[in-house]
């Protein structure tokens, strides 16, 4: 691990371009990350409000959130707008202080566009001008998290980061027949930690056979990997590998991805795998946003 002048991680992006199509026809009418959760105090929220809540209560300090064009109104009217006259009149006292909460909270935001929707890698190539020279957090519009810690999980990773000095990725263990589904890594363990990893290599969703041959990761059990968590801290040369390949039109499956930029990174760079003592839950599916309604109501939010 490099030692380096401590830098800091000031700003997080989250990602909310996508069109949510998983979650049709009810993403016809209603964003997806708008989908409401409710938390343990009993408080209903959208998705997107318990994104930006987990890196700022981490510690953030700026959130910017890339979205369609077309939804920027959308996004700052709730985040920055006031209600209208005639419905602050229904709103109880507490009612009323916590719309000033959402316009404090939306101080701290800024709203950044993705043009066209060219894939994951392209919606966070459009942060570069605004996060500029600096480490920064990546987070999913779509993913909530529950630590197991006393801390939530950005806060864990930022603590990494604040330790290694260089990129992290947040990873899970997850069997064989489900990594298909998601970006994986390999690895070797961190001397005297059971949690830290020496990242070799990252690709997307392997097939069982290539990440039995490649991504084996010493003391997992058979056909156990670790995958991505769907948290991530990135030193910012991630941007010049990014734009290369729009420069040349590099795409997997039509869109520019993030997960080869990674892998490039990887080769310049050195990056550490987390093993997030936590859950992610991904509401951009029906069946696992069911899940976190039932029990991300039982979760006690961490700082």
């Amino acid at each position: 691990m490099k030692a380096q002048e401590n830098r800091r991680v000031r700003k997080a992006v989250i990602t909310a371009a996508g069109f949510g199509t998983r979650m049709f026809p009810a993403s016809k009418m209603i964003k997806k990350e708008f989908f409401p959760i409710v938390d343990a105090e009993g408080i209903a929220k959208p998705v997107i409000q318990v994104v930006v809540e987990e890196a700022i209560n981490a510690g953030i300090e700026e959130v910017g959130i890339i979205v369609q064009s077309g939804d920027r109104s959308l996004f700052e009217d709730y985040f920055q707008g006031s209600p209208k006259p005639e419905f602050w009149r229904k709103l109880s006292p507490s009612s009323r202080d916590y719309s000033h909460y959402l316009q404090t909270l939306g101080e701290r935001i800024t709203i950044l566009t993705q043009e066209q929707q060219e894939g994951f890698g392209h919606a966070v190539f459009c942060a570069a001008p605004w996060v500029h020279d600096e480490p920064f957090m990546l987070l999913l519009g779509d993913h909530v998290y529950a630590s197991d810690l006393e801390v939530n999980c950005a806060r864990q990773l930022l603590e990494v980061y604040e330790k290694v000095q260089q990129s992290v990725i947040g990873v899970r263990i997850t069997p064989g027949d489900r990594i298909q589904h998601y970006g994986c890594v390999a690895g070797t363990p961190v001397k005297d930690s059971d949690y830290l990893f020496d990242l070799t290599e990252i690709y997307e969703k392997p097939t069982l056979n290539y990440a039995r041959t490649n991504m084996r990761v010493p003391g997992l059990e058979w056909d156990r990997f670790l995958t991505i968590f769907g948290l991530y801290i990135i030193e910012p040369k991630i941007f010049d590998l990014l734009a290369d390949n729009i420069r040349h039109d590099v795409r997997e499956k039509g869109e520019y991805q993030l997960t080869s930029c990674l892998q490039t990174l990887l080769e310049k760079e050195q990056i550490t795998g987390y093993l997030v003592p936590g859950r992610c839950f991904d509401t951009g599916l029906p069946e696992t946003y069911f899940k976190t309604l039932v029990e991300f109501r039982n979760i006690k939010t961490k700082s």
